[in-house]
């Protein structure tokens, strides 16, 4: 399963999208050099966006390494080679206590991170994506020893930190906003996840156009496709709902619950199933307010699922929930959830986002923004809608295979390596770089 957010968009830099193919640029001198991929959000190849650059890099003839945390359940080997791509992860308890507790996780990251990168050795792209914007500390190691530093913004950590803790622009609002502000500068290639992303690239980073590529996220068609529906899944009501996704703070889990009591409650509809797929800090909570809002025998909460399993409850389902509110996160990015429902066909209620839009489209109707109650009428008029349904998940098929395929976003990935690597020496005609000291530029 995909993580929950993340940023889509439009053109790389001043270049039309799609006008360069991932072939064309993989002869274009980087075929042989050496990347390294900072994360610290999620492990991978659990982080999907992460994977899928890591191997369109690979297929270009990158030898690509990842640093990364462990998984709990899943990507627990210290050390691994899958696909051609070498990733060395590390331990790390996730943050509890609010900001205190962000600091030690923080902390524990960059040490690891120091210390697997001294252990990779040298290599001509450092890639960090964020959050938190802290990464760019281990790449400027990293650059003072000859790499490149290209910045993958996967979310607006002042917009997140305002979202998600509710103090408003107090010290430690505007201590991530200068960690923003010193990775824009350490940065010399942005990668943002959409033209929001890159507005703010632009405008608050002072970023040159030319130097920021939009690289939009998108599911991976091959490994995501419908399958037949089940109906026992439905626990014998006739319609399915589904959410999918993290359960965060902003994620809206408790929007699109109240929402389903006003659909039961307001609107007197009880032919439906709703199941929660994912997990995240707010999952007992979330469990927990719809047993108060007695939705404990309608609402189903899986945790997290493997993939046959999300396929199994998204061919299934009759309408898919983007309950993300607006806020100043929310409304410049766009929700994995939503690409991942509309590769499968299904149709999507979601609140009127502006990215939610330039993503979905006629693909979803939008409830105005955080109106659980409009919310919930669009569910029922979906539910009453078989063909309309029918359309809108052809429509978001269409647009995922088209203009949101990843194919396009790997042609600007490529393109903003090239442009990271002019100027380098050109890679050993031999192959590709191997552990050892190289000049200081």
């Amino acid at each position: 399963m995909l993580g929950d957010r993340t940023s889509g968009g439009g053109s790389s830099g001043d270049r039309p999208l799609g006008s360069t193919s991932p072939d064309d640029i993989s002869s274009a001198g980087t075929a042989g050099r050496r990347a390294l991929v900072l994360v610290e959000n999620l492990s991978v190849p659990f982080d999907r966006r992460v994977w899928q650059e890591c191997t369109t890099l690979r297929d270009a003839g990158w030898e690509v390494h990842v640093v990364c945390p462990r998984g709990s359940k899943r990507d627990t080997e210290p050390e691994a080679v899958i696909d051609g791509v070498r990733i060395h992860r590390y331990p790390l308890r996730a943050a509890t206590g609010g900001p205190a507790g962000y600091l030690r996780e923080y902390g524990a990251a960059l040490w690891h991170t120091l210390r697997l990168a001294r252990a990779v050795g040298p290599v001509d792209v450092v890639h960090a994506c964020n959050p938190p914007d802290l990464l760019f500390l281990p790449a400027l190691w990293l650059k003072r020893r000859g790499a490149r530093f290209v910045f993958d913004q996967h979310d607006l950590v002042p917009e997140l930190y305002l979202s998600r803790f509710g103090r408003g622009e107090d010290l430690l609002h505007r201590a991530v906003c200068a960690l923003e502000r010193l990775t824009y500068r350490a940065a010399d290639i942005v990668l943002a996840t959409n033209e929001s992303y890159r507005d703010v690239a632009v405008r608050r980073g002072g970023r040159r156009p030319a130097d920021v590529f939009v690289v939009r996220s998108a599911p991976d068609i091959e490994r995501f496709h419908p399958v037949p529906p089940e109906p026992e899944l439905k626990r014998g009501k006739p319609h399915l709902l589904c959410y999918l996704g993290v359960m965060g703070p902003q994620d809206g889990v408790d929007y699109a619950l109240r929402a389903l009591a006003r659909l039961r409650d307001e609107l007197g509809r009880t032919d439906w199933h709703a199941v929660f797929v994912g997990a995240g800090d707010t999952f007992d909570a979330m469990v927990e307010l719809a047993g108060r809002l007695g939705l404990s025998e309608q609402v189903e909460f899986t945790g997290r699922v493997p993939d046959a399993d999300l396929v199994r409850y998204l061919s299934t389902a009759d309408v898919c929930l983007s309950p993300d509110p607006r806020n100043p996160l929310n409304d410049v990015s766009t929700m994995n959830k939503v690409l991942e429902y509309m590769v499968m066909g299904r149709p999507v209620v979601s609140f009127d986002l502006k990215e939610a839009r330039v993503s979905a489209a006629d693909a979803a109707v939008y409830a105005p923004a955080n109106d659980e109650s409009a919310f919930a009428e669009h569910i029922a008029r979906l539910l009453d809608d078989p063909e309309k349904r029918a359309l809108m998940g052809k429509i978001g098929q269409e647009r995922i295979s088209g203009p949101l395929s990843w194919r396009n976003s790997q042609a600007s990935l490529l393109a903003a390596y090239a442009a990271a690597c002019r100027g380098l020496a050109p890679a050993p005609a031999g192959g590709p770089y191997r552990p050892g000291r190289r000049p200081r530029r």
